[in-house]
Formats: C-alpha cells, structure tokens, sequence
C-alpha cells in the first residue's frame, strides 16, 4: 500500500521548511506569495491531503474543545497549572454550550489521543499545551487537520495563534530579588528541559545571575514533581558548599524542597530561601509563605478558549494573545543570608 504523504514530504518537495508549508496550508499570512504558489504546488503533485475525518471536522461541529495532557492521573489534581487552567477554559465554554473533552495520557500517547479525537470527531479544536522543542505533535495536527491554539509559541514555524504567557519577567524579578538580598550562592531545581517553558526559565535564571556577576551553584534537574523536589534539594544540600537560596520552576517542587530542607534540620528562611513560580493556591498557606511568580493560569485558560473558538469559527488571520507577564510575589521563605 502507498504511504500517504505528509507535510514533511511537501516541505522537501517545495525546499522549504514544514513550517512554511504549514502556514500556506493553513492560509496564514507571512509567507510570500510565490513561496505560498510553489508549497500547493507541491502538495499537488504528492496528492497531500488531510485525511476524510480531518476534512470532516472543518464542515461539522462537535461543540467541544480538546486537550490531552500526559501526566498521572493521580496527582493531576494537585499540578499547580492545569486545575486552575482548565477552570479558566470552562469559564468561556459553559457561556457557549461548549464542553471540553480532556485525555490524560501515559508519556509517548500523546499522538494517539489526538489520533483518536480526529477519528471520532470528538472536537473542533484543541489546545496544544507543555511544548516541546521541535514538537512533532504540530505537524501531527496540521495533517489531521484539527485547528488548534498553542500555549506560549513554538520554538519553530507553526501555523497556529499562540496564547502566550511571559515566564521570563517573573524569574529576573525572582533572581534579583535574591541578589539584593545579599545571597551569591543560588542553585535552581529547573523543570524538564524538553519543554520549552522550562528552558526559557532556567536560562532566565543563568542569564540574570550572569549579569549581576555570579554563577550558579548548581541547576539540578527535576521533573515538576514533588518528589523531584525532594530529591534535588537533597542533592544541593550535600554539596561541600550548599546554597543559601534555591529558585524552584514550580510551586510544587518548591514547596517539596521547603519540606525536605526544614527535615534535614534548616531553618527558612534563616538558612535557606526558597522561591516557587506559579503561586498556586498552597503557596501563601505553607510555613513561611512562599515567594514565587504569579502567572494566572486561570486567565490564560480563558484567553486560549476564546482565541481558539475564533480559530474555529473560520476567522482567518487570528492574531497571537499577549498576556500580561509573570509577576514576583514576596512573602516570608525569602531572606537576607544569614
């Protein structure tokens, strides 16, 4: 049997990258016409098409949105982003009778899920979320012909608006903080550096030391977990020299590394300071409060599902969604060294 073509075998055809084809496919602006000429061109000559169900999806409605999410179910109820987004997405939904179809999924289905959504028509459109670099799962999209709203933009082309959230602001703010406190001994515990988010906060976090004259003592690497917490703050303690203050890429493992440096004996934030980023709602109950970044996943959830329902309406040309950016939260796990 013939294997059907893909937008990676357009691309080659036309000598142009799969982002390009994308957006000519999709008809998004920013390309030049005679680029735009020679990608359906080429796909004509291939005989790309989106599959029958994908078609299907631009002449029919589901009245749902999607979104499929690998993580443990068990713990998904504790994440500090996702409740709180999703509560944002329902917010705009319930107004419209729309539902939302949500597929929490072991790592490595992802492709499956959307697989699946497509084949049975389940939604209209679906929000990309915890890009990866490179991430397949857009050219994935564009081939089954689901539009789609990305959260935070790509590290590539991609076809699709993107609904984006600054996380940079808040770790410089986060950083200096720290500095002006009088604290040279700064670690980070960073979230999982296929992510595109995660890298953008451990280079904030490098690239804001840097400019005040230091060097990490150490970027461990977690996984968002609380028990990634737990394990890097140990491995940071029992350095020769241990910092005096730890910036987390969440509140979760914040909160865990808190846990871990009071039990192993230190006094916060006397012998150490700790830092979160979400400020999701445990974070000003904990002893001490925690500082961290406020990032409203709450708002973000309602700007995705309206940018989305206008993706899905037809509306060409939709336009990326700037959100105001992370803010510093000061509270009592932050002090001068001691």
């Amino acid at each position: 049997m013939t294997k059907r073509p893909t937008i990676a075998d357009v691309a080659r055809r036309a000598g142009v990258s799969k982002g390009s084809v994308s957006f000519a496919l999709n008809g998004r602006p920013g390309l030049a016409q005679a680029t735009v000429d020679k990608i359906l061109a080429a796909a004509d000559e291939l005989g790309w098409r989106p599959s029958n169900r994908a078609r299907s999806l631009s002449v029919s409605k589901a009245f749902a949105l999607g979104l499929v999410i690998t993580r443990d179910p068990a713990v998904l109820s504790s994440d500090p982003f996702f409740p709180a987004f999703i509560a944002g997405v329902e917010s705009v939904l319930s107004t419209k009778g729309q539902a939302l179809v949500l597929q929490v999924v072991a790592d490595g289905s992802e492709a499956d899920g959307y697989r699946r959504l497509a084949q049975d028509a389940r939604v209209d459109g679906v929000f990309l979320s915890d890009l990866r670099h490179d991430d397949p799962r857009i050219e994935l999209l564009v081939e089954l012909g689901i539009p789609a709203v990305t959260l935070n933009r790509p590290d590539g082309e991609s076809p699709f608006p993107a609904v984006t959230l600054d996380d940079r602001p808040g770790t410089v703010a986060v950083v200096e903080h720290l500095v002006g406190l009088g604290h040279t001994r700064i670690a980070h515990v960073a979230g999982p550096q296929t992510f595109v988010h995660a890298t953008a906060r451990s280079a904030a976090f490098v690239e804001t030391l840097a400019a005040a004259g230091l060097e990490p003592v150490a970027v461990e690497a977690g996984d968002f977990t609380a028990a990634g917490g737990i394990e890097a703050t140990r491995r940071l303690l029992a350095l020769p020299e241990p910092p005096t203050a730890v910036v987390y890429a969440n509140d979760r493992m914040a909160i865990a590394g808190l846990s871990a440096a009071q039990a192993a004996g230190l006094t916060v934030p006397d012998d150490l300071s700790v830092a979160g980023f979400d400020d999701s709602e445990l974070a000003e109950y904990v002893h001490p409060g925690l500082t961290t970044v406020r990032a409203d996943p709450f708002r973000f959830g309602a700007a995705a599902a309206q940018t989305l329902n206008r993706v899905v309406d037809g509306e060409s040309g939709v336009p990326d969604v700037e959100l105001p950016p992370a803010e510093l939260v000061v509270r009592r796990s932050t002090a001068a060294p001691a």
